[in-house]
């Protein structure tokens, strides 16, 4: 089971594991050892995730998964399988904990009186700094 907060867990029985052989540095052992773990969770239709939660990580990790609705995670941070497959689901863990929250709506804000002023005096004084910069005309 994935505790993700109070609300949320999903059960292990949910994701598909799969290995692969993992690149990188590993010497003759990387070409025997599948370490590389996949995990497949189909998000779409998972009955784990509350609507309003699964819409919001629909949004957000759109570019993730596949048309079928299906997220694809891998990790290949360590040589051993077991690791790695800790490393898919804490990866899943922090991507649901992410939408799991309603995000706050932005109150629009006004600037102040004073910081309103303190900007037009300084481009007043821009201004006059970059006239003063000018050729000096001579009067006769």
């Amino acid at each position: 089971m994935i505790v993700v907060n109070s609300r949320i867990s999903i059960p292990k029985s949910e994701t598909k594991l799969s290995f692969a052989r993992s690149g990188g540095p590993g010497g003759q052992n990387v070409n025997k050892v599948n370490s590389k773990a996949i995990l497949r969770w189909p998000v779409a239709t998972s009955p784990s995730l509350p609507e309003e939660v699964r819409q919001r990580f629909l949004t957000k990790f759109a570019n993730r998964i596949t048309n079928d609705g299906d997220l694809i995670l891998t990790s290949e941070k360590t040589r051993d399988q077991p690791s790695n497959i800790e490393d898919c689901y804490e990866k899943l863990r922090e991507m649901v904990l992410s939408v799991a929250t309603v995000p706050r709506k932005r109150k629009p804000t006004k600037p102040t009186k004073g910081s309103q002023k303190r900007r037009l005096e300084a481009k007043k004084g821009r201004a006059q700094t970059k006239q003063l910069r000018g050729k000096v005309r001579r009067e006769e």
